[in-house]
């Protein structure tokens, strides 16, 4: 296979200082699983060939975990802690973490070990080999019920039939990103976050890693029903419009009904057959429905723009190459839109900045020096 850039070292000599490798590892009450999880550390840093970087991300915890990762970060370069203000939650703790990290590689895991510090070697050799993004996709999982088990299969394999992303089932936030798409995941600062989805819809060549997940290590996940059924709904709401479009739908099919109903009446009664009292009724009252629905529906369609418009998300992002500079696109109404470089550029010119607003709702396209 075709290797993007070339070698390892090809790609560590063009990030941000020296840093080639990042480990983002969120944080979150986990005080009984870091004593297990820092020799690992240790053994992954030592087998990496390059400078790598450990960033810890504690999502407010209620526990002894930050004092832990304080002294564990005090022994040895290039191990930081970012301690949030309070818990925002998993995908924002995540963010902030990817924000943070500098290396040419990024790779984020729990800090539970059921994602094994031993599968990052595997990760690393495939995006040597030239792929953008690497995930890491569970065979089996060990320690879990058989309703979370059946639960997971059933989301992920729906989520990737209404989306039509390329979007890998079993798999979680166990992923290496280049920094490539590191930098064009930061163009993407919606509020209701699901990063499995966002990571497959910035696209580029992706890999995917087999492995066995373990039980946790200590401890109980804090990963709770409600948790994952809100993931759930942000991962629908964010990645697919169907709930939008179900009133339309729902709506025409009423309508057609209660055309084919009222046709059917019209041959009975020609027939000589007489239907009872009853029908007539039903049939305006569900063909109103049906128009009601069909207007919903009209209205969603709208409301679907909106939210697209909404969400800033770029018009298209492109790989690094010998013709990848600053492209724009003009649209109809609208200020210039323009590209942020692919290449190793600093983190504050990939966010699109966003056009101001006049006091009569028009916008007015920033300057650009």
């Amino acid at each position: 296979m075709r290797a993007r850039l070339g070698s390892l070292a090809a790609r560590g000599c063009s990030t941000a200082g020296s840093i080639t490798y990042s480990i983002i590892i969120p944080v979150f009450n986990e005080e009984e699983s870091l004593p297990q999880l820092f020799p690992r550390l240790d053994a992954l840093r030592a087998r990496l060939m390059g400078a790598t970087e450990v960033i810890f991300i504690d999502d407010g915890s209620r526990d002894r975990s930050i004092d832990l990762i304080r002294t564990y970060t005090l022994g040895g370069a290039h191990l930081r802690l970012v301690a949030l203000s309070r818990n925002f939650g998993h995908q924002a703790a995540l963010t902030a973490g990817y924000d943070a990290a500098q290396g040419a590689a990024v790779i984020s895991m729990d800090a539970d070990l059921q994602d094994p510090p031993e599968v990052v070697d595997r990760l690393v050799e495939r995006w040597r080999q030239g792929f953008e993004i690497v995930y890491a996709i569970r065979s089996r999982r060990h320690g879990e019920g058989v309703l979370k088990k059946v639960s997971a299969h059933i989301f992920y394999r729906l989520l990737a039939a209404l989306t039509g992303m390329a979007m890998p089932v079993d798999c979680g936030d166990f992923r290496l990103l280049d920094r490539q798409a590191v930098d064009a995941l930061a163009r993407v600062r919606e509020h209701h976050r699901y990063l499995r989805g966002l990571v497959a819809w910035i696209g580029f060549r992706h890999a995917t890693v087999a492995y066995e997940r373990p039980a946790r290590a200590a401890g109980t996940t804090s990963y709770t029903w409600r948790r994952m059924l809100a993931l759930a709904a942000d991962g629908l709401i964010s990645c697919s419009h169907l709930p939008l479009r179900l009133a339309l739908a729902a709506g025409v099919a009423l309508l057609g009904g209660c055309i084919l109903a009222v046709a059917g009446m019209v041959l009975l009664h020609g027939a000589g057959h007489h239907c009872p009292g009853w029908t007539a009724p039903l049939l305006v009252t569900s063909g109103m429905g049906g128009i009601q629905l069909i207007a919903l529906g009209i209205a969603c369609a709208y409301i679907q723009r909106i939210h697209d418009d909404a969400r800033h998300r770029p018009l298209y992002l492109a790989r690094a190459g010998d013709d990848a500079g600053i492209a724009s696109v003009a649209v109809p109404g609208h200020a210039t839109r323009t590209t942020a470089r692919l290449r190793r550029a600093p983190r504050a010119q990939a966010v699109r900045r966003r056009p101001s607003m006049t006091p009569f709702g028009s916008r007015v396209a920033p300057r650009h020096r």
